[in-house]
C-alpha cells in the first residue's frame, strides 16, 4: 500500500470537460498523473463511488464548500477520483456543481486503485473492484499526508480534517 514519503503511481485518469479551455477539449479527456502533478499541491480524495449515498451526502460537499480554504492553504487544485467511468463522473461533477472548484477523475479500470493498493471489493454488493474512501496531500507528485478509511468508515478522509493537516 502506498504510504508518506513515496510517489503516487503514475497513470492515465478521465476527465470529462463541458468547457474548452488549459488544453482540454470538450468531453473525455486523458489525465496523466505524473504530468498532471508537476510542481503543483494537490489534495486528492477517493471515494468508493459517484452518487452512493456518503460520497454524495458527505465527502464530497465537503470538499466542495471548504475549497476556498484548501486554496488559501496553498492547494493548487483539488482532486475526487473513483472506479467509475468518465461520463458517470462527469454527470456528478454537473449534479454537484464542482465546475472550477474540483476535478472528478475517473479511475475506470481501477489502475490508480491497484497501483496504490488502496481498492475495495464490492462484489457482493454488485459494484465490483472499487477505491477504498481515503484523502492525501501530495507535493510534486509526492505524498505528505495519508488518510485512509476502515471498511464502512467516514471518520478521517474529511475536508475537515486534511483540512487541518495541511494547516499543521
Amino acid at each position: 500500500m502506498i504510504k508518506v514519503g513515496d510517489r503516487l503511481p503514475a497513470t492515465t485518469l478521465m476527465e470529462f470537460v463541458e468547457q474548452e479551455g488549459e488544453g482540454c477539449s470538450i468531453g473525455p479527456n486523458k489525465v496523466d498523473t505524473e504530468a498532471a502533478l508537476a510542481g503543483k499541491t494537490i489534495a486528492l480524495f477517493a471515494v468508493p463511488g459517484a452518487f452512493t449515498p456518503t460520497c454524495s451526502v458527505n465527502h464530497l460537499p465537503g470538499y466542495i464548500q471548504r475549497c476556498a480554504d484548501f486554496k488559501a492553504a496553498g492547494v493548487d487544485e483539488i482532486w475526487c477520483v473513483s472506479v467509475n467511468d468518465v461520463f458517470v463522473m462527469g454527470a456528478w461533477a454537473r449534479e454537484q456543481g464542482t465546475a472550477g472548484k474540483i476535478r472528478l477523475l475517473a479511475d475506470g479500470d481501477a489502475a490508480l486503485a491497484r497501483a496504490t493498493g488502496l481498492t475495495l471489493d464490492l462484489s457482493g454488493r454488485g459494484l465490483g473492484l472499487r477505491s477504498n474512501r481515503y484523502s492525501m496531500l501530495l507535493q510534486d507528485g509526492v505524498v505528505k499526508v495519508l488518510n485512509v478509511e476502515g471498511p464502512g468508515k467516514f471518520e478521517v478522509s474529511d475536508a475537515d480534517t486534511l483540512l487541518a493537516q495541511i494547516k499543521a
